[in-house]
């Protein structure tokens, strides 16, 4: 993978997927093996990105979560904007080997938990910071309620999508929108994509 700038906050360098990556090998070619999510810039997460990186004082000093990280952009992005203390959470731990190598790059301390978050309790965080995890039924559902868990509990929480089918809208308020690319095409036009407060 070739180390470049992020496309949503070029001050990020992220190792990134291109034609000749062979991540396929990563799958032991198992055809029921999920694509490499993680190796890709999504909308949520550059709408995010850019978000931290124009308003830094959203995070400075907080204790964030980064959940369904991917290779870590959003984490990062909180890190270099002054977050006090950033964790990072994916299931995937490929995911966690990229974010960790993206961690290295660009000079950031990141803890990262390859485990599922959504069923269990709220972490002891101040905010979470959640990208593009609304694309599937069942994920937003349990995202969703998990999120509502974190509410009651006092977290903050910052969603990042470009406008996903399963996007829990009563529970949001957009509070900005920026212009990125989204799934794996930095040079792709930019589409307007938002970051919601979410709320009970």
């Amino acid at each position: 993978m070739h180390l470049a700038p992020s496309p949503a906050a070029p001050e990020i360098m992220l190792y990134t997927t291109h034609s000749r990556s062979g991540l396929w090998r990563l799958d032991g070619n198992n055809e029921d093996a999920p694509p490499p999510y993680w190796a890709y810039h999504w909308a949520g997460g550059n709408v995010l990105a850019r978000h931290l990186s124009t308003c830094p004082e959203t995070v400075r000093g907080r204790h964030v979560l980064d959940l369904g990280s991917g290779s870590g952009l959003v984490g990062i992005a909180a890190a270099k904007a002054g977050a006090g203390k950033v964790m990072a959470a994916d299931i995937d731990p490929y995911a966690i080997a990229a974010l960790g190598l993206n961690a290295l790059a660009n000079d950031v301390t990141i803890t990262a938990i390859c485990a599922d978050l959504t069923t269990g309790p709220a972490p002891d965080v101040d905010m979470i910071l959640v990208g593009d995890l609304f694309y599937a039924p069942e994920l937003a559902n349990g995202v969703t309620a998990f999120l509502d868990r974190c509410i009651t509990a006092g977290i903050e929480v910052l969603i990042g999508d470009p406008g996903r089918d399963f996007l829990p809208h009563p529970h949001l308020h957009r509070i900005a929108e920026y212009p990125v690319p989204d799934f794996g095409n930095p040079n792709a036009n930019a589409h307007p994509s938002s970051v919601f407060q979410f709320s009970a």
